[in-house]
């Protein structure tokens, strides 16, 4: 039998390692930027054309290179950090000139030209494909410039499958982010297409987070420090009232390498519980040091994953530096022991609905007239039987059922037979047969032929407008309301990019902006069915809930939109609703293709059989 088992050509077995460590530009961003700060830069810049797919250069004022190790960077498993097996437990390094290098040039066209200091002449190197096409001496300044050009050139596939520029720009500035975040004391500035997107000064981690972030985090941050024998914890944490939807702002740096941690972040968030509304995540940059022994940075092949020798130990330390954060600056609620609480004036007691009461300062005063006027009299027996007629008289259109004239029974229309099967046809509510009663400006309760049927308001509201944007977008014809006076909204460059990615399908739902500049926009109009009041704050919020869509799910744009959407208006619709808009509200969720649920998933309503309500009162 022949052999069959052979080595792989260098090239080959190269573009493979690539496709591990090269998956899109900011990839290789990462891996630059890296290579820049281990070779003890002070100022880096980055140079990027067409997100990276034409042209990507990282240029240092690092130590460089010579000669012969500009030549060795590009050649597989080449560095200049690890000689033992002992030494792969002490890397304090991002990363090593070499690792990636090899990869890089795998699937670009790669331009290097290095000088190391005290050195007359440095030396430029071209790959294209693994291979050296060029080397010579060059004069350029002292350091390092990397340019990657035509990324994937000879990998046709790969390159196909990149997003669009908006999209890949995006995760280029979230690699830059990240890197500059972890070094303040390095200056860093990002050009694309010629134009400036950062210039940021070397300087306190306080002063990069503003930099970065915008002005805005001045007010809200804390600063957190926790010094141990077993591990450090510094950085900054949000002050919960600024607290947003998405977790989008939150970086955790162990030994000044960005992971990714879910355990850290529930060590975060439990110091933060009773202080963030529901669903909101707070703002935080934190840093870890100890021991590289103590952790395991290859789990994952980009690095942004580790494990910890005692994750209990650092869940407790994080946990309690953060708790004693929010403390030192009076965030989290404390006991005031100089107050008497027997002398504290006592507080009108507020009743919902239009019952007037007396003991409210605020309230009317009752028109004149018997004694049952008088706040404490409690009326004789007779009174009150005689009054309970108007609470029957409340409940009597919920005795009968109606019947249709035609002896038929009313359906909902379009999208009735998605509904699940426990749901009868005969238990779909006809259009204004029964009066809607709304119970805590939450829940809406119509009697069905079944028993009951409860509605949750939001999540009805939300099945609602999710169609409705679904088809504004496809038919890409949704009407705006201009406002009298336009919004500026000042937005982080991610965000930015973000907008600027989604211009048509925000102009398809009703949204007009323009550009002003710097990463600020002018919002010119809004959805002609959107109440128009906190605009501005509508889209911030809105760009929130689609960027936390896009961490959890692979939605497209449209779809991405239209349910960021409809969560945002859903949650501002918890108000007192008329029986006209109640029974509407029934009417449009029935006309919708999936009634029952929401996009997500969440159910939008339940029907509570007569037999269940029956045992309900036999129980006890």
């Amino acid at each position: 039998m022949p052999d069959i088992i052979r080595l792989l050509p260098d090239f080959l077995a190269n573009q493979i390692a690539a496709g591990e460590v090269v998956q899109r530009p900011a990839s290789v961003v990462k891996e630059l930027l890296e290579n820049a700060i281990d070779a003890k830069a002070t100022n880096v810049q980055l140079i990027v054309k067409e997100a990276g797919k034409q042209l990507l250069q990282v240029v240092d004022n690092g130590v460089g290179m010579s000669e012969t190790d500009a030549r060795m960077c590009f050649e597989r498993h080449a560095t200049s950090k690890i000689s033992t097996t002992d030494d792969l437990f002490r890397i304090r390094t991002m990363g090593f000139r070499g690792e990636a290098m090899a990869s890089i040039g795998a699937v670009a066209q790669v331009e290097l030209k290095t000088k190391p200091k005290g050195v007359d002449t440095g030396t430029k190197l071209v790959v294209e494909g693994s291979a050296i096409v060029l080397q010579e001496p060059v004069v350029t300044p002292e350091g390092t410039s990397v340019a990657v050009k035509n990324l994937f050139y000879n990998v046709p596939a790969r390159r196909n499958f990149l997003k669009s520029n908006a999209v890949e720009m995006r995760h280029i500035l979230e690699e830059f982010q990240r890197v500059a975040l972890a070094y303040p004391e390095v200056s860093f500035s990002l050009h694309h297409n010629d134009m400036e997107v950062f210039n940021l000064p070397a300087g306190k981690l306080s002063q990069r987070i503003v930099s970065i972030f915008g002005s805005n985090y001045k007010e809200q941050m804390a600063y957190c420090e926790e010094d141990t024998t077993f591990l450090v914890v510094r950085g900054y944490v949000g002050k919960p009232e600024f607290a947003k939807k998405t977790r989008g702002e939150q970086f955790f740096f162990v030994n000044n390498r960005f992971v990714k941690s879910g355990y850290l972040n529930h060590a975060v968030m439990t110091a933060f519980e009773g202080l963030l509304p529901k669903e909101n995540h707070p703002f935080y940059v934190l840093f870890i040091e100890l021991e590289p022994e103590k952790i395991d940075i290859n789990v994952h092949p980009t690095k942004t994953e580790i494990k910890f020798e005692d994750e209990k130990t650092v869940y407790a330390i994080v946990h309690a530096a953060v708790k004693k954060a929010l403390g030192a600056y009076n965030i989290a609620p404390s006991l005031d022991f100089e107050q008497d609480v027997n002398f504290a004036p006592l507080q009108p007691i507020r009743v919902q609905g239009n019952y007037n009461n007396e003991f409210d300062p605020d309230s009317k005063p009752r028109s004149s007239g018997g004694s049952n006027s008088f706040p404490g009299f409690t009326p004789p027996v007779s009174s009150r039987r005689a009054t309970s007629k108007g609470w029957e008289q409340l409940y009597e259109p919920l005795r009968e059922q109606p019947k249709p004239e035609n002896g038929t029974t009313t359906s909902a229309s379009s999208g009735m037979g998605l509904l699940d099967d426990a749901f009868a046809a005969s238990d779909i509510p006809a259009a204004s047969s029964n009066k809607a009663i709304q119970i805590h400006q939450k829940y809406l309760l119509v009697q069905v032929k079944s028993g009951v049927m409860i509605i949750d308001q939001q999540a009805a509201q939300e099945r609602i407008l999710y169609e409705k944007y679904v088809a504004s977008l496809q038919k890409k014809a949704g009407a705006s309301q201009a406002l009298l006076f336009p919004q500026t909204l000042q937005l982080s460059p991610t965000d930015a990019v973000l907008v600027h990615e989604l211009a048509a399908e925000f102009k398809d739902m009703g949204f007009l902006f323009e550009d002003f500049g710097g990463n600020t926009i002018i919002l010119n109009a809004i959805p002609a069915d959107v109440h128009a009041a906190n605009e501005k704050e509508l889209l911030e919020e809105l760009i929130e809930q689609y960027k936390n869509n896009s961490t959890t799910l692979k939605l497209d744009k449209r779809e991405n939109l239209a349910r960021a959407m409809a969560k945002r208006l859903a949650s501002r619709s918890l108000a007192r609703m008329s029986d006209l808009e109640m029974n509407s509200l029934v009417d449009k969720l029935f006309a919708c293709q999936v009634p029952n649920y929401t996009p997500g998933g969440q159910k939008t309503l339940v029907i509570m059989e007569l037999s269940q309500l029956h045992e309900l009162f036999l129980k006890g």
